[in-house]
């Protein structure tokens, strides 16, 4: 398979609309732009815009982190996203995901290391990925325990980081240093 990219990675040397928003963050440990940025930011109007509400999944969604980083990884595996399971295989290890379960989310929700709670969530986002909405079985079950805020959270988390695959596997966004790769069964 190709991995050459597709954009170049922009810094604010390329264009200065890009100063704002990477005087936020936007980088990693070494201090560098992280790729995917780097990428987006050849569209500075549009990566303005959906830092919003990529900012209220990563940190003001009403799920766990734990819960958030679950739903995020299935989906970046259904997705065969390189770079998005990489980058999250990282952030989870922070979130009280252990590797383990990290590994077991590739098989999904009938692997018999989850709780019912964390198959459940693997469950919604094959649902979503697959069916591109919640089975009523699966709405009911979520809802028993998550509040109305939570299951839109649910929903968006799985949306927003279907959209993020899309972007990273289109635009063949390369890992950056020190993020795991991953190899995807044939």
């Amino acid at each position: 398979m190709n991995e050459t990219p597709r954009l170049p990675i922009r810094t604010p040397a390329d264009d200065p609309r890009l100063a704002e928003a990477f005087a936020k963050g936007l980088r990693g440990p070494n201090g560098e732009i992280i790729n995917i940025f780097g990428a987006l930011g050849n569209h500075p109007d549009m990566m303005k815009r959906w830092l919003v509400f990529a900012g209220h999944v990563m940190s003001k969604n009403t799920l766990s982190a734990r819960d958030r980083e679950l739903l995020i990884l299935r989906t970046g595996w259904n997705c065969r996203s390189r770079y998005e399971w990489g980058q999250h295989v990282l952030i989870a290890l922070e979130c009280q995901v252990s590797a383990e379960e990290i590994e077991a989310v590739k098989a999904g929700p009938t692997h018999p290391r989850w709780s019912e709670w964390d198959a459940l969530l693997l469950r919604a986002a094959d649902e979503l990925n697959v069916d591109f909405g919640l089975s009523d079985a699966t709405w009911a079950a979520l809802a028993a325990r998550n509040t109305a805020e939570q299951m839109l959270d649910t929903v968006a988390t799985v949306g927003q980081y279907h959209l993020v695959a899309m972007f990273l596997n289109s635009l063949r966004v390369p890992l950056d240093p020190g993020v795991p790769d991953v190899t995807f069964p044939s």
